[in-house]
């Protein structure tokens, strides 16, 4: 056959149409969506607000997988294909400016959600996500729910999870400031309630709470911890006047352990997050005595009871004595022994 230009041409069509076959063809008409076990339909809401997360770039800064090698927030479970059935257009994204969202679903409350959406530095203060109050109310709440369904069934666990805590919390705040602080106090084991802060309370370490506080918190609970931060208007119930606790304090001198519990555990039903993944453990205890200093005037940092000294520290001596013992040269009583 003599090679002609049209015969070079027949030739290639047939060439790529060929291996477009094999390559795009047989895979999709052997391929089968099969759903994982966590998967469900998206509702209409839902479904708007995928639109409004794909339409405005989301996935630029957020992924939607979790791999074997993560360790992060959503790391619980590995993303499997049938995560993802029925998703148009499923854009799973590669950057991770911000965190993987695909178990985001009851990481926060719904709250939160709006509170952050509408200005991101509302509830992470160094955030480098763009507001988006360019959105109406209707899309921020249809992104909100598209966010919340991520996970699927164990997202809408983690939802029905944070419903019911937050009929708790808010009927706990309706009581008034007292109220609400003990039914916050306890939900805090009993362990921990009685726990001193085993770090002591050094300039350095009030100054990195400082900064965790400025980082991660101030935006929520404000400057001076009246909890009329900006977020606060979003929120319900709203965070908590940290003031407050200097009449709340167990036995009169705990404080340090109910710190450290609630940031790393978060409370459930509200705004407050955990943060066990963001916060290793001395800067959480950093954290408990800057606001321990700074905001209820007393810290119970290095106080009995207490073992060896760690070989770091310094000499040290607590100048924040509890209320009624502004004087520190008048002995202060030992704890009761832990039954």
């Amino acid at each position: 056959m003599k090679m002609t230009p049209a015969v070079l041409i027949v030739g290639a069509l047939m060439v790529f149409w060929a291996s477009a076959f094999i390559i795009v063809g047989i895979p999709s008409l052997t391929m089968k969506e099969t759903p994982s076990e966590i998967w469900r339909p998206l509702t209409p809401l839902e479904k708007a607000g995928h639109r409004l997360y794909v339409k405005n770039g989301c996935s630029y800064c957020h992924s939607l997988f979790i791999r074997v090698n993560d360790w992060d927030i959503g790391a619980e479970r590995i993303a499997k294909a049938g995560d993802y059935v029925g998703v148009e257009p499923a854009i799973l994204g590669s950057e991770r400016t911000g965190p993987d969202l695909s178990q985001e679903g009851g990481e926060h409350s719904d709250d939160w959600n709006i509170a952050h959406f509408t200005n991101p530095r509302f509830t992470s203060p160094i955030s480098l996500m763009p507001s988006w109050d360019f959105l109406t109310e209707s899309e921020i709440t249809a992104l909100t729910a598209y966010v919340q369904s991520q996970g699927g069934k164990h997202a809408d666990l983690r939802q029905a999870r944070q419903r019911e805590w937050k009929k708790q919390a808010v009927e706990a705040y309706s009581g008034g400031f007292d109220r609400n602080i003990e039914w916050l106090h306890a939900q805090v084991p009993e362990v921990w309630r009685r726990m001193p802060n085993p770090y002591p309370a050094t300039e350095a370490a009030l100054q990195r709470g400082k900064r965790i506080y400025q980082q991660l918190c101030v935006n929520c609970h404000s400057p001076v911890g009246d909890g009329n931060g900006p977020a606060m208007p979003f929120l319900s119930p709203p965070p908590l006047n940290f003031t407050t606790l200097r009449r709340h304090m167990v036995e009169n001198r705990y404080i340090g352990g109910i710190f450290y519990y609630q940031i790393m555990n978060g409370i459930t039903g509200t705004a407050m997050p955990y943060f066990k993944k963001h916060l290793e453990s001395e800067k959480i205890w950093d954290l408990a005595n800057y606001l321990a200093v700074s905001f209820v005037g007393h810290t119970d940092a290095n106080t009995e009871p207490r073992g060896i000294d760690a070989s770091f520290e310094g000499a040290w001596e607590n100048r924040y004595p509890p209320p009624g013992r502004e004087r520190p040269d008048l002995p202060v009583a030992p704890p009761a022994p832990v039954p």
